[in-house]
């Protein structure tokens, strides 16, 4: 039983031990303290009990200190517990000073909460990148497309990081830059020519305002002869015109069909008009006879002076025997 309860002691002795060194992490103070950092037992446990690593923070500060940065233990706290990346920091701002870039303490660390990477940025602004636009289609004054890539050198603005657009914009406004000096071109030719006219015109615009960028220079790098986009035009208009054309003369024979129409329906009304008026002559001599206002004899002399004039006709060649005399020839 001893023997068991030596060997508790002994576990529980070391489980002590390594909670002790875990809350208080002696090494990190004995390096701090050779390294010229001041700082206490109690801040380092404080860090632990606030669930802030002291190894991030110490080795950063001491970092800092050897480059002779002025930060506190409470500020690269204070960072890291607002979701800061502490070693970034200090190493953008270790970077900055060495290339003579002013850059405060409280300058890296809201670009770097606001999601950039601000050792990068410093990196740009001493090394500037260079960004290539995607192919960029325009048609000049002729009718000519041109397909222009252009390089775009810029470095990082350290004061317009915080808010300030990025990439996607620079290559938006350079794209219209393009688009607008090849479309003003009255040639195609003038731009393969001198494509130096497309860089200064874009260049000359401003076009890296309100962005993290400073643009140095636009240089364009390739320019292709694309398709004779005024002639295609010209053809689809003419292509479009002649489908209104033959529409308008399609509307127009409906219309002739349908007036024929109309002219041959009224043509069998009148027809119809004559057939019933003449219809109406038997009544009418129907009339007379019973009113007493014709009499047989006058009847029979109507009769004469029609047969008289039938013959008549038919010996002129006016009535409807000449035209049967034809039918018969």
């Amino acid at each position: 039983m001893e023997g068991l309860f030596l060997i508790f002691i002994v576990f529980l002795g070391i489980i002590a031990f390594f909670m002790f060194m875990y809350f208080v992490p002696v090494g990190l103070w004995i390096t701090a303290i050779f390294a010229g950092v001041k700082i206490t037992i109690g801040e380092l446990i404080g860090m632990r009990i606030r669930k802030v690593p002291p190894g991030v923070i110490v080795n950063s500060l001491i970092t800092a200190t050897k480059a002779g940065l002025q930060v506190t233990t409470r500020e690269l706290e204070t960072h890291f517990l607002a979701g800061g990346d502490v070693p970034n920091v200090i190493r953008a701002l270790i970077s900055a000073e060495k290339a003579n870039i002013s850059l405060s303490f409280k300058q890296a660390t809201a670009i770097n909460l606001a999601g950039r990477d601000v050792f990068q940025a410093v990196q740009i602004s001493v090394n500037p990148k260079v960004i290539t636009t995607p192919k960029v289609a325009a048609v000049a004054a002729d009718g000519i497309q041109l397909i222009a890539i252009a390089r775009i050198t810029v470095r990082a603005s350290i004061a317009q990081l915080v808010g300030g657009a990025g990439e996607d914009t620079i290559l938006a406004r350079v794209g219209e830059g393009i688009v607008t000096s090849i479309g003003q071109a009255a040639s195609h030719r003038e731009v393969l020519a001198n494509p130096d006219k497309i860089s200064k015109l874009v260049l000359s615009r401003g076009l890296d305002a309100g962005t993290a960028f400073e643009i140095l220079s636009i240089d364009i790098a390739d320019v292709d002869v694309g398709a004779n986009i005024g002639a295609k035009l010209q053809t689809d208009q003419a292509a479009a015109d002649l489908k209104v054309a033959e529409a308008r003369a399609e509307e127009r024979r409906a219309m002739a069909v349908a007036l024929e129409q109309e002219m041959i329906a009224k043509a069998q009304e009148a027809r119809a008009n004559v057939i019933q008026a003449e219809a109406e002559i038997p009544k009418a001599i129907a009339a007379a006879f019973v009113n007493g206002n014709l009499g047989v004899m006058d009847y029979y002399k109507m009769q004469n002076v029609q047969a008289d004039t039938e013959m008549r006709q038919a010996i002129s060649g006016s009535g409807k025997g000449i035209g049967s005399g034809n039918s018969g020839k």
